[in-house]
Formats: structure tokens, sequence, C-alpha cells
């Protein structure tokens, strides 16, 4: 059962990884369109805050994938010095920091898209958006790197 589980975490890593590269299209595309529309003579509103939006959502679905991939900056440098229990004891005490900060931003884009959605919030750009619906995916895209800083932790403790 555990392994069933691994492997679908890892599965949510990837597709995040899929979601985070589609919305950095998006931002390319929108980036594309603005720069056409004003040589062409008109204006689409609210470009340059969906393009954003859009950068924020890849950088935050991008997180886990990036971190199963090893793409974070680490501190391997440093841990190629130490060996043994000293080095498996850093490793842990650095994924049960990063489990905290990282669930800590979590909890807090979780709350303030639940406020936002409350109040119904729109944005202050010319498209007046509700702002609830961009910070969904940060939301979200920050929950699922805790889920994967706390996954990595478990199965380093358990040394897997």
């Amino acid at each position: 059962m555990l392994k069933k589980i691994d492997i679908s975490l890892k599965s949510i890593y990837r597709f995040s990884g899929y979601i985070a590269a589609f919305f950095l299209v998006l931002v390319a595309v929108f980036i594309l369109v603005g720069i056409s529309s004003r040589i062409f003579g008109f204006y689409i509103r609210g470009l340059a805050e969906y393009s954003g939006y859009c950068m924020a959502a890849s950088s935050f679905f991008a997180l886990s994938f990036t971190f199963v991939e090893g793409g974070h900056i680490r501190i391997t440098l440093f841990l190629e010095k130490v060996s043994g229990v000293k080095k498996k004891f850093l490793e842990n005490w650095c994924l049960i920091i990063a489990s905290f900060y990282s669930g800590y931003l979590a909890f807090y884009f979780l709350k303030m898209l639940k406020i936002s959605y409350e109040f119904q919030e729109r944005s202050e750009g010319a498209d007046e958006i509700l702002i609830w619906i961009p910070q969904t995916s940060v939301a979200i895209g920050s929950s699922i790197f805790f889920i994967c800083v706390l996954h990595h932790l478990i199965l380093k403790i358990f040394n897997k």
C-alpha cells in the first residue's frame, strides 16, 4: 500500500510539472499577444495581469517537480564533507525545517484563498478578476510542494 502511495505521489509531482509548463507557455502566449496587439494598434485589457498570474501558477506548480528532480539549491557541497550518522541527521534536519516552512507557506496561501473567496475580493488591474481564481493555483501548488517535502522526509527517515 505504501508503494502505491509513493507511486501516486510521484505521478502527482510529475503532473504538477506538466501544469507548470502549460502555465509557462501561457505566459509566453500572453506576452506575444500583448506585443502584437500594440504593433497592430489595439489593446487587450488584463494581459499583463494574466501573464503575472500564470507566472505565479507556473512557479508554484514547478516547486514539487523541481524538488523531486533535484533542481532546487541544496546543501550538497556541505553534506559531501560529512558522512554516516551526521549526514543522516543533517539531511533529516534540513527536511524537517523545509517541511515546516513549506507547510507554513501552504497554510497561509490556503488561508489567503479562503479570505479572498469569502470577501469576493477583486484585482486592482484593468480586468478586475476575482482574485481567488489565480490564487487557487498558488495555493494548490504550495500544498503539493508541502506534501512533496513531507513525503521525502518520511522516505528519508525510513531509509527508502
